[in-house]
């Protein structure tokens, strides 16, 4: 339903008289668990807004409602051609991508601490017992959200806010894993219908001169449709591996990276100018030219808080075939063991030559640009003899392009989303592959956790070790830039998990990154994957560089109307905004 004036007047204003008219809280009328927008707007208030958007403020309830006959307090009748559909996508990646209220890991869905909930069941969609006798809560689904199409829709929203109160949030693929793009209460600016691409050989920032082979993308340009666009055009993106995520948001602002990055870059190394409607109501170019500080801040500030960036522009190279080698073994602790040792052993030779990808303890997807074919065979062959000796497969091949690669390798192997997942990260210095007791300190962190805590490493060979970084260009901690590995993994609970289950899985991501901790004390985790509660966390996201981002974000938003969790100016967890964290343990 759009709130166009009709729309407002006939059937919004009756629901908005219910839960909008008293200062912040909860609505009686619609029942203790239903939690209203945050502020004091007043009804004219919001309509008038709506009006000016001009049908793009739209109500939100959670994904899963339709399958519910009881929702936020009030008896519904259950859509059971709607809920065949959600329950249809749930565990699929595009269909959670094109709805603004729906997330990849749906805890941002939920209200964690109170488990004010409105899931299904994950693993069988079709569970009735998610269902019946249950009231479907809002959770951290914003009630509202805008359908952002262009710079005055923010610049409304800002004012908006501003005048009453009312907080926001700011969503595109809804790939955030932390929950920063949920705001419970909030008005929701939703970017992902900002799809726009095009591609320059010889694209200028605005003040500048000198001329880059670009592509310039809005904010809900996902990796899917621009891969295609970048085979089409002959051209390479170097971006991330989930075909859902938006470049332009959260994986272009906080340190996202790539396969092909220990070569070419972070994402934040290749973006050239960002186009950005700043808290104080103004649309900005932020390059090297002009608002140097914010293009600074944007280079790896993060996400959510600097402002809201509607279209950014990235470098690009040339069309090119890569080397791909995809070789694993049966997992067993012994395998296990002996494989973790191999690529620990030839990890820092393999950064030399160029190779990213992605290992577990029984298995690598690597590819490399810059080896030919038969050094690429030559280079892993430790790895392909002890798995072709160990009943594992090998293959090492050369494809045309990355969107081959993609294709094959990727899309074929889509991540199954829809249950809460919850990530803990820790970049690992390139000197501990030095030598003997790094190596032995790298082999103890990964196999502990495959044998004490059943988690399979997922090893992320996505630093820039070979990049010819300019040092102080980019706001992201430095440990990127000396480290050759991302050691993650993640938890999962069910959606009938109790708050003493969650904040458990929780308390066990926080101690399995602690081993990674331990060995790696100077070094960092990138913002977008590192614990929810991540101990020190300014240092290990930002560095040295958090008190000059923090000064820029005082400067472009001195009302603080943008905070998130754990985000650069963060008011800290007692803020009532994140009243639907676990409170933090540490």
């Amino acid at each position: 339903m759009n709130l166009t004036s009709w729309d407002f007047s006939t059937h919004y204003q009756a629901f908005l008289m219910k839960t909008v008219p008293t200062l912040l809280g909860f609505s009686a009328a619609l029942g203790s668990s239903f939690q209203t927008v945050y502020g004091v707007a007043t009804q004219e208030q919001w309509k008038h807004l709506g009006e000016s958007l001009q049908g793009r403020l739209h109500p939100a309830t959670p994904i899963s409602a339709p399958c519910f006959s009881v929702v936020n307090g009030q008896q519904v009748r259950r859509n059971e051609s709607a809920c065949r559909e959600v329950q249809q996508g749930y565990t699929n990646p595009d269909f959670r991508f094109p709805r603004a209220n729906a997330w990849m890991f749906p805890q941002s869905e939920t209200c964690q601490r109170t488990l004010e909930t409105c899931l299904l069941d994950s693993l069988n969609p079709d569970n009735s017992a998610a269902w019946v006798g249950k009231d479907c809560k809002q959770g951290s689904v914003s009630p509202y959200f805008i359908e952002v199409t262009g710079p005055e829709d923010v610049q409304k929203a800002f004012d908006f806010a501003k005048k009453t109160g009312t907080y926001l949030s700011i969503k595109a693929s809804g790939h955030d894993y932390k929950g920063r793009s949920s705001l419970p209460g909030s008005l929701s600016l939703w970017t992902a219908n900002l799809k726009s691409m095009s591609y320059s050989k010889t694209f200028t920032p605005e003040g500048g001169n000198k001329t880059h082979a670009a592509v310039t993308l809005g904010a809900g340009a996902n990796f899917e449709e621009i891969y295609k666009f970048a085979d089409e055009n002959k051209f390479t993106f170097i971006g991330g591996y989930a075909q859902t995520i938006s470049a332009t948001g959260g994986w272009g602002q906080g340190g996202g990276h790539s396969v092909l990055s220990p070569v070419y870059g972070l994402g934040v190394d290749r973006v050239l100018e960002f186009k950005v409607v700043t808290p104080d109501g103004k649309y900005r170019t932020a390059n090297e030219f002009q608002n140097q500080d914010l293009y600074w801040a944007l280079r790896g500030g993060g996400g959510g808080t600097f402002g809201v960036v509607l279209e950014s522009t990235m470098s690009v190279e040339p069309a090119m075939s890569i080397r791909v080698a995809s070789i694993s073994v049966p997992l067993n602790p012994e395998n296990a063991h002996k494989f973790l040792s191999l690529i620990i052993n030839e990890t820092y030779k393999w950064g030399e030559e160029g190779w990213g990808g992605h290992m577990t303890g029984n298995s690598i997807i690597n590819v490399n640009p810059l080896l030919t074919l038969e050094e690429a065979q030559k280079s892993v062959k430790p790895i392909t003899d002890f798995a072709l000796a160990n009943n594992g497969t090998s293959v090492v091949e050369e494809l045309p392009s990355w969107q081959a690669f993609f294709t094959k390798y990727v899309l074929s192997a889509q991540a199954v989303v829809g249950q809460p997942t919850i990530l803990g990260s820790r970049l690992i210095p390139a000197a501990l592959f030095t030598n003997d007791i790094g190596k032995d300190q790298v082999h103890n962190v990964t196999y502990t956790m495959l044998t004490k805590y059943g988690i399979n490493p997922y090893i992320v060979v996505g630093p820039p070790f070979r990049y010819n970084y300019t040092e102080g260009t980019t706001s992201v901690t430095s440990a990127w830039r000396n480290s050759l590995w991302q050691i993650g993994f993640n938890r999962k609970w069910n959606w009938n998990s109790t708050v003493g289950d969650i904040e458990r899985t929780y308390r066990t991501v926080t101690e399995v990154t602690q081993l990674a901790r331990n060995i790696t004390p100077n070094s960092g985790a990138y913002f977008n994957e590192g614990d929810t509660y991540e101990p020190n966390h300014e240092v290990a996201f930002w560095g040295d560089n958090y008190p000059r981002l923090l000064k820029i974000k005082k400067k472009y938003d001195p009302d603080r109307l943008l905070d998130c969790w754990q985000c650069v100016g963060w008011n800290g967890p007692a803020d009532k905004r994140f009243s639907c964290y676990i409170p933090p343990y540490n």
